[in-house]
């Protein structure tokens, strides 16, 4: 039997102060103090965490004793300054929830103010995971190595998505969000005054050239029915309109869905920057951090998940994201389940990381009821 979860106006108060005072990754110091209080104020047990920043609490089954599932739920804000035009935006400078972390957030204290009043339901327990800094990939590491995620049998995690409607899930067992690499190449040549070019070896042609022959990596050499992205984000050389740099360089992102193709991108890329370096006279070094794998679900678990969700929401396919989710880290550690939940679905709504992003209020008795349903399912799965 799922439970069918209505919400009242706590939360959605809850959801306009997170939006409201967002924190960058890892500075999410006023957030922490805040979450602790309202699961505190719910009579939710809060562990101890060695990280500045983040909360993990527990939630004691009254039926018996059982597995250990997690549910997480990313918290921290993107450099951006918001123009949503919403009544509660932003009020902290530069800094914008701009990938939907407060409807996150707010539907996992949902969920957790509903389990903890409702113990009696479930046999086993369930660890509430607030991660911080998913935005820079790092805070789910950093919570694995603090022995955070010890005994969880199973990780649920969601991600608002504006390409749904609020009242939509996807959720299966094909990839979902995409691997990510993290590129940078610096040039070294030999700087020289502008009317001599010939006693130099300067670096801006060599990087036009570069740039454009590394766009043909993915035309030339991948299966065009494999998604992956190569982007070439930034660029810098010289200071002086009359001095040709000693040093130039560009960074930028590879995105992908199949390992292989992200080890073939690292191979070709490296070839093309440092033999296209070699031509004309300078050097080049890389630095490619393939820093995050796709994110999948665990088959079982996440076909067990989607044979519910019509009793509540409305199941929709997978379309999967470029975008990258930390929340792969923790398939290295235990069962992943993922789900992207509908928050806006209006046709040519802004995405993630836009700063006029709006998602809606009326999402968050999805995330509640996905959170809620999935925790006992999965719990009687591994039981």
């Amino acid at each position: 039997m799922t439970e069918h979860i209505e919400i009242d106006e706590e939360l959605i108060a809850i959801r306009h102060h997170l939006h409201a005072h967002p924190e960058r990754s890892f500075r999410e110091f006023e957030t922490t103090v805040y979450l602790e209080r309202q699961l505190a104020d719910h009579g939710i047990e809060i562990l101890d965490n060695p990280m500045e920043t983040g909360v993990v609490a527990l939630i004691e089954g009254a039926a018996g004793p059982g597995p250990r599932v997690a549910l997480r739920a990313d918290i921290d804000g993107l450099p951006i300054e918001e123009d949503s035009a919403l009544d509660f935006q932003s009020e902290n400078t530069g800094v914008m929830h701009g990938c939907g972390h407060d409807l996150h957030m707010t539907g996992l204290l949902g969920a957790a103010f509903w389990l903890a009043a409702h113990r009696d339901r479930f046999s086993g327990s369930i660890l509430i995971v607030f991660q911080p800094a998913e935005e820079t990939g790092l805070g789910a590491k950093a919570m694995i190595e603090a022995g955070l995620l010890d005994g969880v049998d199973a990780i649920i995690g969601t991600h608002n998505n504006p390409n749904y409607a609020p009242g939509q899930i996807a959720i299966g067992a094909e990839p979902m969000m995409a691997g990510c690499v993290r590129f940078n190449v610096t040039l070294h040549a030999e700087g020289t005054h502008a009317g001599y070019p010939h006693k130099g070896t300067g670096p801006i042609e060599a990087l036009a050239s570069m740039i454009l022959s590394l766009q043909t990596i993915v035309s030339r050499n991948v299966s065009p029915f494999h998604p992956l992205v190569l982007s070439i984000t930034e660029v810098h050389g010289g200071h002086v309109w009359n001095v040709v740099p000693a040093e130039a360089g560009f960074q930028g992102t590879v995105r992908y869905f199949h390992k292989e193709d992200g080890e073939l991108v690292g191979r070709r890329f490296r070839t093309v920057a440092e033999q296209t370096a070699a031509a004309y006279g300078i050097r080049a070094d890389v630095d490619w951090d393939d820093f995050q794998d796709p994110l999948a679900s665990d088959p079982d678990l996440a076909m067990a998940l989607a044979s519910e969700v019509s009793d509540y929401a409305q199941l929709e396919p997978i379309r999967p994201s470029m975008a990258g989710e930390d929340f792969c880290e923790y398939t290295k550690v235990t069962l992943p389940v993922f789900a992207f939940v509908g928050s806006n679905g209006i046709e040519g709504c802004p995405d993630w990381h836009s700063p006029h992003f709006v998602g809606l209020d009326e999402s968050i008795p999805t995330f509640v009821n996905f959170y809620v349903n999935a925790a006992l399912r999965v719990l009687k799965e591994l039981h």
